[in-house]
């Protein structure tokens, strides 16, 4: 089966005595998402990020909110990398690197991916509120965090314009998923995987 015709799909749980986490992802989809976690504002990132990275995929959390929303939104970073880690598979005939400068009003943010197996996260995208609906802004960093060290994945996201936190962290979730798509996506050019070292 050649590999543009096998099926890059994963659906990953994740239960600990705060959250219980059910993801599943499907690369080769068209952007259809479902996603409920309990806060509206993490949802409605998701969808984004689902949507523009030309994904499709079901995300279902529940956790302590009661407490706040931080154990919810890292365990779902971390259960999403493992099922994009489990997707992509060998990385065999990926681009492997993705970037994209994206705007959204007042807000421009870069992102640029290496699913090189080795973790990284450069985050440098400023708030000026605490909070965005039930979303504490500082979980954004530990979202992307959780995800990129499960991944396996070399990130980096700036912030190169923009006032508005809401535009900003939405911008901020569409640069990622379209940087994603991008080194995800099937090259015909790419003979086994992307690397002068045999293996990633």
């Amino acid at each position: 089966m050649k590999k543009q015709e096998q099926k890059r799909c994963a659906s990953v749980e994740r239960t600990t005595k705060e959250t219980s986490v059910r993801v599943s992802l499907d690369l080769d989809g068209s952007g259809k998402a479902e996603v409920e976690t309990g806060i509206g504002f993490f949802d409605h990132m998701l969808c984004s990020m689902i949507r523009h990275s030309f994904m499709d995929g079901t995300i279902n959390a529940k956790g302590d909110l009661e407490v706040d929303c931080h154990h919810t939104i890292e365990d779902t970073g971390l259960t999403i990398g493992k099922a994009l880690k489990e997707a992509i598979g060998d990385k065999e005939g990926i681009r492997r690197f993705g970037s994209a400068i994206v705007p959204m009003d007042d807000a421009l943010v870069l992102c640029a991916i290496d699913l090189s197996g080795r973790p990284y996260l450069d985050f440098e995208v400023p708030f000026t509120t605490e909070r965005i609906g039930a979303f504490d802004t500082e979980m954004a960093k530990e979202f992307f965090l959780a995800l990129s060290n499960e991944a396996g994945m070399n990130l980096h996201i700036r912030l190169l314009a923009g006032t508005n936190n809401h535009h900003i962290c939405e911008c901020a979730f569409k640069a990622f998923a379209r940087a994603l798509s991008d080194a995800v996506s099937i090259d015909p050019r790419v003979k086994g995987i992307l690397t002068t070292k045999g293996a990633l």
